[in-house]
Parts: C-alpha cells; sequence; structure tokens
C-alpha cells in the first residue's frame, strides 16, 4: 500500500527502527530517535542493494518531501531498465560535478593567475589583472569552461561597453582568451570562444599621454621643477626623469641595487619593466649629480625613491603627476609619461641620433629577436653619447638658452 503524507507526519520513534513501505522498493526509513531516511531496495547482477534519497522533510534545506522521493526512485528504476546500477552512476555524477567544479571558469583563471605570477609579472600588473579576472568571475566563474559560448562572453563585454570603457573591454577580451587558451593547453577545453569577438566590440580611440614637445615650453617645464617647492624625493625624482626618460613606474620602483656607479649605469631588471627584458640606462653627468643629492641610502630604503608613509614601499603612482598639476601642468599638457614623448621628439628633431638608438633608449623593443641583440650591440655606444648630449641640451633649455645647428649638425648653443 502506497504511503501518504499524513502516515509519513505522524511516524514516531521506536524502541528499534522500522520502515514505512510505499512501492517499487520505496521505503522510509525511521530510528529510533525520530530520524526519518529515504531508502530504496534493489537487485543489480544478482546482489541487494540499497540506495539513499535523503531525509524528510524537518527543518533542513536539502531534505526531501514524499513526491522528491518518487521521483528519485523512478529515475533509479530507469537506470536499472538499462541494465545499469544506479548507485554506480549516482557515484559518477558525483564525481563529474567535482571535476566541473575543477574545471569552472574561475578555478582555471585562478590556475593561471598562479602560473603569469610565477613568471614575473610585476605588482601593477596582477593587480589589474586580478580587477579584470574579479569582473570577468562575476558573470562567467561558475560555468565550466567547456560550457561557456562566445556570445556569453560578448554579454560580459558588453556591460563594460555600456559604461564607455571600451580599451577595457578589450583588456578583457584579451584576458578571456588567454585562459581559454590556457584551459586548452592543460585539456580541459578544446577552443577559444573569446577569439570569435575579434572584431565584435567597439574599437577604443588611441589616446596619446599629454607631453610637452615643444623645445621652448620643455625648457620651461625645466625650470619649473628647479623652482619646485615641495617634498625634496619628489623633486629629486622630477629632476632626474628628464634625464633618462624612463617609465614612470620604473623610476618609483628604482632601487639602490639596481645602479652601478662607478661604471654610471642604471640596469632596470626585467620583472620591473614593460617589455619584461633587462634596459640598462646611461647616466649622464647630470644625473649621477641628482643622484647625489638624494638623502638616503639603502640602509634606509631599498627605493631610491620610497613613500612618506612607509620606507618598504616605492612613492605612490600619482606623486609625478601631482607635483605636475601643483606646478600648473594641467591633465592634457603634461604628465610623467609625457618626459618620454619629449625626449623622442627632440632627439628625433635633431637629426644627429640613428632612430634604432633612440628607440632602444627607450626600450621599444622590435618583435624580431635578433634584429634586439642586433641593434643593442650596435648602438650602445652611439646611446651613451646621445644620453650625455642629451643632459647637456636639457641643461640650456633650462638655463633659457637658443638652440642653433653648427655646421654639420653639432648643437651649439648662445643666450637667447
Amino acid at each position: 500500500m502506497a504511503l501518504t503524507a499524513a502516515a509519513i507526519k505522524n511516524a514516531k520513534g521506536k524502541a528499534k527502527p522500522y520502515k514505512l513501505t510505499d512501492s517499487d522498493g520505496l521505503f522510509l526509513y525511521v530510528t529510533p530517535n525520530g530520524g526519518r531516511y529515504w531508502r530504496m531496495n534493489y537487485r543489480h547482477m544478482g546482489k541487494q542493494k540499497t540506495l539513499a534519497f535523503g531525509v524528510y522533510p524537518d527543518t533542513g534545506l536539502a531534505d526531501t518531501g514524499l513526491a522528491d522521493a518518487r521521483e528519485q526512485r523512478d529515475a533509479a528504476r530507469k537506470v536499472l531498465a538499462k541494465g545499469d546500477d544506479p548507485a554506480e552512476k549516482i557515484r559518477l555524477d558525483r564525481i563529474a560535478a567535482t571535476v566541473a567544479a575543477s574545471n569552472s571558469f574561475k578555478a582555471v583563471s585562478e590556475e593561471w593567475l598562479v602560473k603569469v605570477e610565477r613568471e614575473g609579472r610585476s605588482a601593477v600588473t596582477m593587480k589589474k589583472l586580478r580587477w579584470l579576472l574579479a569582473f570577468i568571475n562575476a558573470s562567467l566563474g561558475k560555468r565550466p569552461v567547456t560550457a561557456i559560448t562566445a556570445q556569453e562572453v560578448l554579454i560580459m563585454l558588453r556591460k563594460m561597453e555600456g559604461k564607455g570603457r571600451y580599451e577595457t573591454a578589450k583588456r578583457l577580451r584579451s584576458t578571456c582568451s588567454q585562459i581559454f587558451r590556457y584551459a586548452i593547453a592543460t585539456a580541459r577545453a578544446e577552443r577559444d570562444v573569446a577569439a570569435d569577438l575579434r572584431g565584435a566590440l567597439i574599437a577604443p580611440q588611441p589616446v596619446h599621454r599629454a607631453a610637452i614637445t615643444n623645445a621652448d615650453n620643455a625648457g620651461g617645464l625645466l625650470r619649473a621643477i628647479e623652482a619646485f617647492e615641495g617634498f625634496a624625493n619628489t623633486k629629486a625624482a622630477l629632476r632626474l626623469l628628464p634625464h633618462v626618460f624612463v617609465r614612470p613606474g620604473e623610476l618609483r620602483y628604482a632601487e639602490w641595487a639596481d645602479f652601478d656607479f662607478d661604471k654610471a649605469l642604471w640596469t632596470v631588471p626585467a620583472h620591473k619593466t614593460k617589455m619584461r627584458r633587462a634596459h640598462t640606462i646611461p647616466l649622464s653627468r647630470q644625473a649621477l649629480a641628482i643622484l647625489e643629492t638624494i638623502e638616503h641610502d639603502a640602509d634606509y630604503s631599498r627605493f631610491l625613491f620610497p613613500s612618506l608613509r612607509s620606507v618598504d614601499r616605492p612613492m605612490s603612482e600619482n606623486t609625478i603627476n601631482a607635483a605636475l598639476r601643483r606646478m600648473g601642468f594641467v591633465q592634457d599638457e603634461m604628465t610623467g609619461h609625457g618626459f618620454r614623448a619629449m625626449a623622442a621628439t627632440l632627439l628625433n628633431e635633431m637629426g644627429l641620433w640613428h632612430a634604432d638608438a633612440i628607440e632602444r633608449q627607450l626600450a621599444h623593443c622590435g618583435s624580431n629577436a635578433v634584429r634586439r641583440a642586433y641593434t643593442r650591440g650596435e648602438y650602445w655606444d652611439e646611446r651613451v653619447r646621445m644620453m650625455q648630449h642629451w643632459s647637456d641640451h636639457l641643461d640650456v633649455l633650462r638655463d633659457g638658452q637658443k638652440i642653433v645647428t653648427g655646421k654639420f649638425g653639432k648643437a651649439k648653443s648662445q643666450a637667447a
């Protein structure tokens, strides 16, 4: 006789466990303390077996009612009808669920993140990647990486485009693509669906960082730096940056250990550079003189320009730009990164230096490894001369002298 909801509800614990049978092997197992558990008896390959379907509703969120128990019984009988063992199927389903969880986009992305960090990505890059992945995982993180479609990725990217952040949407697609390729390499996916979205996003318009590239205006900037009355270390950083024109992040993370003062060289280690290649800067007499004005050493802080709040951290990424604003140079006029454009423009206008020598000093590396090695060797001596000439030229601009070109293209100066 089939069970009723009332009979199940009224079932109480007795001295010994007992069963209330339903049909087709389903029964409710009642324990002495009143616990009620769904079970199903069945035979497979001549052996008597029992399946557990859950607990009769009490207070738990995972409780199983009569209808649910019957539904699970019917599903198990269908498996039996095919000659399979329902208990084995349940075990395999649990394994599959566990594997699926480890193959979620979030799980794969976290593995990939560990990999790229061990490859030496900078702290700034890792921070950006974690932010990008947090946005991606909010939409796709729980999905099995093999089940994600190009349309799902596009919907996620459209959310960022809707905010007008087209460059970020482009980076999100690129990051997704790297993770899908990692999943393919680790045998957890067969294709990169993010690759299908090339051309589907709004192309961001290139934004050039503001820079002063006119010689007269550059002179005014250098004089403003000399007159800067802010923190001494900030002024030293501002004075040094035009002479070395490295990326602002490379300046911030400069350490005393990176300098060879006897050879007048500053070598930026690969893990601190954008291109992940060590970059060496010849130091002019002026650059060395500026470094000598810094009033601390490696015993105080390993950084040339430590944070005001902690000697174990470099100065803030906003320090240089904030100082420029304080001097009256607005955001669309000059930035810390703009010193690179200033140097590139004025050095090329001199006509004295090979374009490859300038590019090498800017740490702009071509894609051809053989050519990179060749140009590094060929232009080193020229770069040493160029950097000293550049510092001499900056002194002329700062002092307000007029630049004229000599008969053989050599720069000369005369009072303005």
